[in-house]
């Protein structure tokens, strides 16, 4: 088992000094729609897919008058894209009726939008407004548990104790750190654990000899 979660965090932190998200995006309404779009999809494609996106649809209005049909051609690659397409035009339409058209700056507003949940939240939160937040996805579930310093599938749960064990300032990088370990070292298969700078601090029943 890890010693404490303040050991992880210095360890990774140190890993990845100032870690940043892979997603590309100038502003908060650019990051909102981004983590939308990469729900099972790769990074890498979304920002493919972004970058002629974004030139096309500038504001929320924007995306909330798109035509269903063609949002859903602009986005297919991502996978998904009839319901990621919805989830957009919902979220962008209820930026433009009840919030001026601008992304809302707390956790509270922002898990009412169409399409956003905790994790995404806590992402733009973060990342865009500077606000601490930890977001969990799958990689930062999976590596909490591995480690050790959490026991639980539940990613309100997971939030809730890493938030517990850490002081605010650290919440966002530590979970972008968490991320950018999880796909490139910690992976669901085959993890790097010969390279991994937790190794000392994991207690995985599964990790591989060093």
């Amino acid at each position: 088992m890890p010693r404490n979660c303040h050991e992880v965090a210095s360890l990774l932190l140190a890993q990845y000094p100032e870690p940043r998200l892979a997603l590309n995006y100038a502003n908060a309404l650019e990051l909102l729609v981004a983590v939308i779009l990469s729900a099972q999809c790769t990074d890498a494609r979304v920002n493919e897919v972004t970058r002629h996106l974004f030139m096309k649809y500038r504001t929320a209005a924007d995306f909330a008058t798109a035509d269903h049909a063609a949002l859903e051609e602009d986005i297919r690659p991502t996978g998904f894209y009839r319901n990621k397409a919805k989830a957009v035009i919902g979220c962008c339409r209820k930026l433009v009726e009840e919030f001026g058209g601008k992304v809302p700056e707390t956790l509270e507003a922002l898990i009412t939008l169409p399409g956003v949940g905790r994790k995404t939240a806590n992402m733009v939160l973060g990342n865009a407004f500077g606000k601490p937040g930890i977001a969990v996805d799958t990689h930062v579930l999976r590596v909490a548990n591995r480690l050790g310093l959490v026991s639980s599938d539940d990613p309100e749960e997971v939030e809730r104790r890493l938030m517990g064990q850490l002081p605010p300032a650290q919440w966002t990088a530590f979970s972008n750190a968490m991320i950018l370990h999880g796909r490139q070292v910690c992976t669901a298969k085959k993890p790097k654990c010969g390279e991994c700078v937790l190794y000392a601090e994991c207690g995985w029943a599964g990790k591989l000899s060093a």
